[in-house]
């Protein structure tokens, strides 16, 4: 187990585990980081930043003298609107690469069953020996596909009730009146 902290042995079985899992893995992989490069970012903003997003629209808004008129209210409302805008940040971004990540896995299920047919075309017969590599090149990409959307749904819901939740508590702050 130690071993795979060397970073060649674990350079290596990453290839071997790509290699495996035909062309769709790198895809599915490439999108993996890329999802959690954004679920981090958006755990970063919520840890700290929206603070001062937060903060920085109620001193706009207790710097207004006017806090009745359709322009203040107009005011008001530009600034939930825009600290929500910063809040929903990737949001999007990271709903589209869940639901995507699966269906790169199931198109991996389809290029390794078409592999599997084909050693069955070239070879004339059913070897379980020469089947193996595609039915490893159907299943990986669908397992890993699947952990991938897996991993970021559940990101996806505390990250919309997060900007549920603070825009109904800054709505409440920028007092109107």
């Amino acid at each position: 187990m130690l071993e795979y902290f060397n970073p060649r042995v674990a350079y290596e079985s990453l290839q071997a585990f790509l290699a495996s899992g035909g062309p769709v893995l790198v895809a599915i992989m490439v999108l993996t980081f890329v999802m959690w490069g954004l679920i981090i970012e958006r755990l970063l903003y919520w840890s700290g930043a929206h603070a001062g997003v937060a903060k920085r629209a109620k001193r706009a808004w207790e710097a207004r003298s006017d806090h009745d008129s359709y322009f203040a209210l107009a005011y008001r409302q530009r600034l939930i609107s825009e600290a929500k805008h910063e809040a929903d940040r990737f949001n999007p971004v990271i709903k589209i690469l869940v639901a995507v990540t699966p269906l790169l896995g199931l198109l991996g299920t389809v290029t390794g069953m078409v592999f599997v047919f084909d050693v069955m075309a070239v070879t004339g017969s059913s070897n379980a020996r020469l089947m193996a590599a595609g039915i490893s090149r159907a299943t990986i990409p669908t397992m890993a596909g699947l952990f991938t959307s897996v991993s970021g749904v559940m990101f996806t819901y505390w990250f919309d009730q997060f900007v549920e939740r603070s825009m109904a508590k800054l709505s409440d702050e920028l007092k109107v009146g």
